[in-house]
């Protein structure tokens, strides 16, 4: 065989195994631990369930059966960061797989696709800057989806503020709708802050991220990136579809500086758990759901 074709044949083996193997880790869910001390001294610890970008669809399974078992994990605190639709008809299956986690105080935004189905994309686009929200796209049952959080005793966060207790502790938190279909708003003041002082958006962009701190959060929690959803390893991922930086695509960090001591604030990415039906690969990213053990802040 001459070494150009040897070649060609060689690249189009390495992109059938790269394409097996992203295809095969799009269903490889993994559960992630990370500790945060944000909790005044002396407190009781606390774990707080994060689960982003379920992106579900009817038939899949094995990732409601996957989503259904986080129950087990008995967290204090469930706070999803939105886009738990890809399908017109997947709202039940969103219910059944956090249906054992309804018992548990929670926390919920929205993202662009609990509003609007998903598109096909070529997501060579990415590398152009972030994805745009096209006013073509299908409506999604968003508010039979609001409803099951609803009924669930899971406050609303979207564009909104929220306070509550957790075994003794004050708790308050605010939040924003999607950032990336510019339905974001900071709410106005309301009450005073709690032991523990929470911020939750879908899109973690700058500008967001901005009005979060600005408000004194603890911790901010996020989704919308999916790590990347195809990174390269050693190197990390190539795009955020947002503004923020790649450094800070996923799992735990601080912003904007590096350190809480020089000011910057906890902030939690989520890679989350999904893909888009019509990409539906992730490579050197697993889908996840983080918890976060939320202990003192001199334990640091």
């Amino acid at each position: 065989m001459k070494p150009l074709a040897a070649a060609g044949l060689g690249m189009v083996a390495a992109g059938a195994a790269g394409l097996a193997w992203g295809l095969a880790e799009a269903h490889a869910f993994t559960v992630r631990r990370v500790t945060v001390p944000v909790l005044p001294p002396g407190s009781d610890e606390l774990t707080v369930l994060h689960v982003s970008d379920l992106h579900m669809t009817p038939s899949q399974r094995d990732k409601v059966q996957w989503a259904a078992s986080l129950a087990g994990e008995y967290p204090d605190l469930v706070v999803v960061t939105g886009d738990n639709l890809s399908h017109a008809g997947a709202v039940p299956a969103v219910a059944e797989s956090l249906a054992g986690l309804f018992g548990v105080p929670g926390l919920f935004v929205f993202g662009s696709n609990d509003y609007w189905a998903p598109t096909p994309l070529n997501p060579l686009k990415y590398f152009a800057g972030p994805s745009r929200v096209k006013g073509d796209r299908a409506e999604l049952p968003t508010e039979s989806l609001r409803q099951v959080f609803l009924d669930a005793g899971w406050h609303d966060l979207n564009n909104a503020r929220a306070a509550f207790e957790l075994d003794g502790l004050s708790v308050t938190a605010v939040g924003m709708d999607d950032p990336h279909c510019r339905r974001d708003a900071m709410p106005a003041p309301a009450g005073e802050r709690g032991d523990l002082h929470l911020g939750v958006v879908h899109a973690p962009y700058l500008r967001a991220l901005g009005a979060l701190r600005s408000d004194d959060v603890d911790l901010m929690l996020a989704g919308h990136t999916h790590g990347g959803q195809v990174t390269v390893p050693f190197y990390g991922a190539l795009v955020t579809n947002c503004d923020l930086d790649a450094r800070r695509v996923k799992g735990l960090s601080t912003w904007p500086g590096e350190s809480i001591d020089d000011g910057s604030t906890w902030l939690h990415v989520s890679a989350g758990a999904g893909t888009s039906p019509y990409a539906p690969v992730r490579f050197a990213c697993r889908p996840e759901a983080t918890v976060l053990t939320l202990v003192p802040r001199d334990e640091a």
